[in-house]
Parts: structure tokens; C-alpha cells; sequence
């Protein structure tokens, strides 16, 4: 319905509308402050699961001073730290890391087409993850959305993914740069879906949920409703008590063809 998720308030978060090739891809609630996204927002695009890892790492300037530029664009080395590395991170902040990898929020595999792909491989939809639970239980549990939407959703899936953080920082030359995710989390909201889909699967929509420890042990993803995941998220970090993932919790009104 148009509606970015609500009761999110912080001096620190811009709105970006990713775009890419001229065209807007989807949506970015960036913290300038840890230097990390806080979601990102998406409609799901069927596809086969495959990746477009050959894309280079591009960066945002909309959130540079130095330009007016709405598309993303890559790295350089005459522009790679000017303008802009105050308010997002930048390629040399992953460079040192053998803990953490780039993980996506909007992932590429939830989309189609190429340059949709694409769009995903910016920074500001990155947040460092702990690579056994990047390649381990946060993979599989996109891999099974993935294969749940679609096999059973008929029409839009929209998609929140995002991060929660308890302050600590990887450091570069001494410097605080990037917030370091403690959970990851991710809701899904689609309703037109399959009703004679397995009861297993059928009881998890129109929407449903998700929230994994982002470390090296005890980091399974475990499955919820919507309303579950609100009730996490405002347990352990800076959401309001009027939190809401999806517009109208998800309610399918009495025509789904007047959503869009």
C-alpha cells in the first residue's frame, strides 16, 4: 500500500530510494551514524535463485554532499573515500575483515531480472554478518522463502529485511565505523497466495516472519508471526510502541486486486 514500515524515529536515518540504471529498485532506511542499513524494503521477484556476484560494489550518493546524482554508483580510486565515507560505509571498512562478510539485505536471489540484481550489490544494502551464519542458517532460510513465495504466493510479496545492533563497532585506523548487527530479521507480506497450499505452508501467510543471531553458535533462524517479531524488535532495540512492519498488519482488504 505504499506504506514504509512506522514508529521508526532517528535523527540519524535517511530514506533512499535505491536507483539503478535510471530506475528506482527499492527501499533503503539508512543509519548515517553506525554506517549500516537499519532495512531495506522490496517486492520479491520469482526467480531460480541464482546470484550476480560479477557485479563490482557501488556506492550511494545520495548521501554525499558533493553530488546529485540519484543512481548508485561504483567505487574508484579518485573517488573512493571523498564525499561521502562520513556517512556511509565504503569498501576499505570490509577490506581487513576476516570475521565478517557483506550480507545482503535485499539479497539478489529474490530478484529476476539483471539489473534488478544488480541494484542489490551497494553498500548501503549491506551489513556486516558473521560468515557461519551468513553461509549457514541465514542462507537457508532465504533459499526456503525463496522457494515459498514462489511456489505458493500468486501475487506481490513485499519484503522487510533488516539488523539490530547493541553498539559494538568494527573499527578501521582507529576510527568507529560500522555498526555490527547482532539479530538479523526479515517479514514477508503477501495475500494473494495459494489456498490449497499445504497447511504447513498455507498457515504462513499472508504473512509471516523470521529472527537469527547473527554469531558463530546458536545462530539458527526461527520463524514467527508478524506481530511476534514487532513484539522482539521492541524489546531489544529503538523502535516506538506504534511499530509496524506492514501497512494494516498485512489485513487482506475485501478487493487484494486494489492493492498495488
Amino acid at each position: 500500500m505504499e506504506t514504509l514500515p512506522q514508529g521508526l524515529e532517528e535523527q540519524f536515518f535517511k530514506k533512499i530510494c535505491q536507483f539503478y540504471e535510471g530506475e528506482p529498485r527499492f527501499i533503503t532506511l539508512y543509519d548515517t551514524f553506525n554506517r549500516l542499513p537499519v532495512y531495506s524494503a522490496y517486492t520479491f521477484k520469482r526467480s531460480d535463485g541464482s546470484t550476480k556476484a560479477d557485479v563490482p560494489w557501488m556506492y550511494e550518493p545520495q548521501l554525499s554532499s558533493a553530488s546529485d546524482c540519484k543512481d548508485m554508483q561504483q567505487f574508484s580510486s579518485e573517488n573512493a573515500h571523498k564525499g561521502f565515507e562520513n556517512a556511509q560505509a565504503v569498501l576499505d571498512d570490509y577490506s581487513d575483515s576476516v570475521i565478517f562478510e557483506r550480507g545482503q539485505l535485499n539479497p539478489d536471489e529474490h530478484q529476476a531480472q539483471p539489473d534488478d540484481k544488480a541494484a542489490t550489490y551497494t553498500l548501503t544494502n549491506v551489513v556486516p554478518q558473521i560468515r557461519e551464519f551468513n553461509i549457514g542458517p541465514w542462507k537457508h532460510h532465504k533459499h526456503a522463502i525463496r522457494k515459498r513465495l514462489n511456489n505458493y504466493c500468486r501475487g506481490t510479496a513485499f519484503v522487510v529485511t533488516g539488523a539490530t545492533t547493541s553498539g559494538q563497532r568494527i573499527r578501521r585506523k582507529n576510527i568507529n565505523r560500522l555498526g555490527i548487527p547482532t539479530d538479523l530479521w526479515s517479514a514477508y507480506c503477501c495475500i494473494d497466495f495459494d489456498h490449497s497450499a499445504p497447511y504447513s505452508e498455507r498457515s504462513k501467510f499472508p504473512a509471516f516472519a523470521a529472527h537469527g543471531l547473527n554469531d558463530r553458535e546458536n545462530n539458527n533462524v526461527r520463524e514467527m508471526t508478524v506481530q511476534q517479531l514487532e513484539d522482539f524488535l521492541k524489546r531489544v532495540t529503538y523502535v516506538g510502541s506504534t511499530f509496524k512492519i506492514f501497512y494494516d498488519n498485512c489485513v487482506p482488504p475485501k478487493s487484494p486486486e486494489n492493492w498495488i
